[in-house]
């Protein structure tokens, strides 16, 4: 049967052209006016629009309506409500009104607060998005929605987005009227978050507690083929890959969102799905609904879907490519430096800006990517470096030496590639290549920020790319609004910028030892895990640029710290009593067999008489007693560190014993596992290998 995408496309959701077909059109024109310019929704038009969305979603075979939020524990929640309403005589009837749509009330006590409120304050809210639309999932309308507490802070992902949203069409439109661009009414941010993820079966996923408990192994030796030839990458997709992700991409299409391109990634089992730009609080919704969708699906078809960072160690993690740009309501791309780049004043400042908060608040960068997964990732030589540079390719570079030292540069023309082979034609060279080892790389018409990890909401470095943008735009405008003679004004400003960040540009090989130390010469922060980064999401310049533009108050910025050190050394502590329970409890058995049935070998042919033959089995049994002991010391070292560990009291002080303590220690026992895990016989051994693992897809 031929599939319909068009008709397919936005089947599930509420979406503009379902509401002007099925609203009235001046109720149509008052919630479309608050979708594009942000006015409040009156209650009578709120009335309107839930009874035609309730008539719509039963149509759809739903029964249900929640207000679908983003609270910090970096998943989705959801409170589902019937449409009912008891009628007299004991009938009911299906309703829905205005005030339910604009706002639920959800029990807020058990959601992570980081001290905002005290867990007998229950009281919470959710307030209606509509500029995210709404949609159907499991027969529930789901109406996409803030999170906020009775005393008004934000308790979610997505207010803090839409405030920073705010800021910066305000910075920006500011900026845009100096260049005489009067018709321009609003500025967005637009993302396109590419999303890696691994593929095991089922049944291998369910005989692996690690995996079920924390989403990673924690422990396994290498196996003999792993990512080295590099023939999965872009490969033939396997038949159930390849059934699940066509699954996939229907619901996703279902859904509005936008799924492009599907692709095996470099490590085995690993694949990619990366949809078209949408607008960064949608883009936000869609990929929430993505990983979810991906692990149910997964799991329909035997599969199980594995979204952390770093599921195996010694092939490539995963992570999350967040294509970022700006964009006019006019249709125009800010980053866009059109044909000649070197004579876009324009763009040039855009750029320039970016370029400026991109160094400037560097630090608040590598903390909106900073996790205990990401943490086995970044500077690995598998993503980038834990320095955030910049790339900007040669043609850019090139503009920027030539503005700083006051030279004139001319726009290189593309040149026609000739690959050598007669029957293929001459296709135009792109003016540079691309940099897989940026953190933070020009790519055309946007900028791609690599560092994220695979499991992270792309809400936190959205937020600060686009607050930081907003503060230099500002001091931009400040600046060039007071000038006489704007032009000289641009020039100098644009120079004086350029001069003194051009340190956060960095074209060359991000993985190269000898950047670590160029980049301490340029005073480039070297920030290499969680710890380390997140004192810089409360330092004064943090609180200072968060509240000027009102994307967090200082309370809301303190309990988000609190909130990620709190799930730092959470993650960690769950990682390593789950690797003391499979330890104690299976891997010392299967040990301690093995070392029993090397010595009966012994003693049987000792007793038969064999003479000479045991050198081996006793070589064998010397090694296995060996690991055997020092698997016992450093599981009773774990124990006691992680007994220790209860006592913290100062959430960062926790945090900091966990990495360097507890997450040393989990390191140490996991190196004699491995080794044992080699010597035992695979029919002893208590749990898959990666080999077994990694191919368990056929």
């Amino acid at each position: 049967m031929t599939m319909n995408v068009p008709e397919l496309f936005g089947k599930k959701v509420f979406n503009d052209a379902v509401m002007k077909e099925r609203l009235p059109k001046d109720t149509y024109k008052a919630l479309k006016k608050t979708i594009d310019e942000g006015t409040h929704l009156q209650l009578d038009v709120a009335n309107v629009v839930a009874h035609a969305m309730k008539d719509w979603a039963i149509e759809q075979g739903a029964t249900h309506f929640t207000h679908w939020f983003q609270p910090m524990t970096g998943v989705t929640a959801e409170k589902h409500d019937s449409f009912i309403s008891p009628e007299a005589g004991g009938s009911v009837i299906m309703s829905f009104s205005g005030k339910e749509l604009v706002k639920g009330e959800p029990d807020a006590s058990s959601f992570p607060s980081g001290g905002l409120r005290a867990t007998f304050e229950a009281r919470g809210y959710t307030a209606w998005d509509p500029t995210s639309y709404a949609f159907i999932k499991d027969d529930t309308l789901c109406i996409p929605t803030a999170f906020c507490s009775y005393s008004g802070e934000a308790l979610d992902k997505k207010t803090p987005l839409l405030r920073s949203m705010q800021a910066l069409d305000k910075s920006a439109v500011r900026v845009l009227k100096l260049f005489g661009n009067e018709d321009v009414k609003r500025v967005i941010t637009t993302v396109g978050p590419e999303q890696e993820y691994f593929l095991i079966d089922q049944e291998v996923y369910n005989k692996r507690p690690d995996i079920i408990y924390t989403g990673r192994t924690l422990f396994g030796a290498k196996p003999p083929k792993g990512q080295e030839l590099e023939d999965h990458y872009f490969g033939t997709i396997k038949p159930r890959v390849s059934a699940y992700m066509k699954e996939l991409d229907e619901e996703l299409w279902k859904l509005g969102i936008l799924a492009k391109t599907k692709h095996n990634e470099v490590a085995p089992a690993q694949h990619e799905l990366a949809p078209i730009f949408s607008t960064t609080n949608i883009a936000t919704d869609h990929n929430q609904l993505t990983m979810e969708l991906m692990k149910t699906i997964a799991s329909k078809h035997g599969m199980a879907c594995l979204l952390h960072e770093k599921p195996f160690a010694g092939v490539n993690g995963s992570g999350k490519h967040n294509n970022w740009s700006i964009s006019t309501d006019t249709g125009v791309n800010l980053l866009e430096p059109g044909d000649t780049p070197s004579q876009n004043a324009q763009f040039i400042l855009f750029l320039t800006a970016v370029i400026k908060a991109v160094d400037d608040y560097q630090e608040l960068l590598r903390v909106s990517v900073a996790s205990a997964g990401n943490d086995h990732r970044l500077g690995a030589n598998e993503a980038p470096p834990a320095i955030i540079s910049m790339f900007l390719g040669d043609e850019l570079e090139g503009v920027v030496e030539s503005i700083v030292n006051g030279t004139d540069y001319h726009d290189k023309e593309k040149e026609l590639m000739s690959i050598g082979a007669v029957v293929l034609p001459h296709i135009p060279q792109d003016t540079t290549d691309r940099n897989r080892t940026s953190p933070f790389a020009f790519t055309g018409n946007k900028f791609e920020f690599r560092s994220l990890g695979s499991t992270a909401s792309i809400s936190g470095p959205n937020i600060v790319l686009n607050t930081i943008v907003a503060e230099i735009l500002d001091q931009f405008a400040e600046e060039l609004e007071k000038a006489s003679d704007f032009d000289s004004a641009l020039n100098a400003l644009v120079k004086r910028e350029l001069t003194a960040h051009q340190r956060i540009i960095f074209n060359g090989n991000g993985y190269a030892e000898d950047w670590v130390e160029e980049a301490k010469k340029r005073g480039l922060s070297n920030l290499k895990s969680t710890v380390d980064a997140l004192p810089a999401f409360i330092s004064d310049k943090a609180i200072e640029v968060f509240t000027k533009h009102e994307v967090f108050s200082k309370t809301e910025l303190m309990s988000r710290y609190e909130i990620l050190l709190e799930n730092y050394y959470k993650i960690i502590n769950i990682e390593a009593l789950t690797l003391i329970s499979m330890t104690k409890k299976d891997i010392m058995a299967a040990a301690c067999k093995y070392e029993y049935a090397i010595a009966k070998t012994i003693n049987e042919k000792s007793a038969t008489g064999i003479v000479g033959s045991s050198k081996a089995e006793k070589k064998k049994l010397e090694t296995a007693a060996e690991l055997v002991e020092l698997m016992s010391e450093r599981l009773e070292k774990l124990e006691a560190d992680v007994e220790k560990g209860a006592a913290f009291t100062d959430a960062y002080e926790n945090a900091k014993y966990h990495r360097e303590v507890i997450f040393e220690s989990m390191n140490s026992l996991r190196e004699v596992i491995d080794k044992l895990e080699v010597l035992v016989p695979s029919d002893m051994w208590p749990y898959p290998t990666y080999g077994e693992i990694l191919y368990s897809v056929k």
